[in-house]
């Protein structure tokens, strides 16, 4: 399983920007922290980061050619971008919605996600654990395949 894993806007600097809300992690050390975590998973994965939301778009769009799903951080276009919405509502693999931070525990701007009933389910406020906990998810398939009979 290859899973996509796309950053919005700003996360190039994270370490850098609002370490107080962000932490000191930079994008680099996520990356390396993820492909541990997927190597453990038994998942590949692979990392795209933009600025620019026409790219974002596209990568979204171009996804299930090269992936079985995606891990998206769409960071302040979560909530302002319906393209990256549209994007997603045609992509054909399953989306989840990251964020390092609580939305709802911010600044009530951040409260509406644009992208959160289109994708199969957001994780966020849990910092990188967010991303590790999308992979997991990604790694013990969807919710059908779940036995909780255990």
């Amino acid at each position: 399983m290859r899973i996509l894993i796309v950053n919005g806007p700003n996360l190039n600097m994270l370490g850098k920007r609002e370490p107080q809300i962000y932490g000191s992690l930079t994008l680099k050390q996520l990356e390396e922290y993820l492909r541990k975590v997927a190597l453990e998973l038994g998942v590949e994965v692979d990392f795209f980061q933009s600025n620019h939301e026409g790219e974002l778009v596209e990568i979204v769009q171009s996804a299930g050619h090269q992936a079985d799903g995606i891990i998206l951080n769409a960071a302040g276009y979560t909530h302002t971008s319906v393209a990256i919405r549209d994007a997603v509502l045609c992509c054909s693999v399953p989306v989840v919605e990251v964020h390092l931070t609580n939305p709802h525990a911010r600044e009530p701007f951040r409260h509406t996600s644009l992208l959160a009933d289109v994708c199969v389910g957001s994780v966020s406020g849990f910092g990188v654990a967010s991303y590790a906990m999308a992979l997991w998810w990604f790694a013990r398939g969807t919710m059908e395949k779940e036995d909780f009979s255990a």
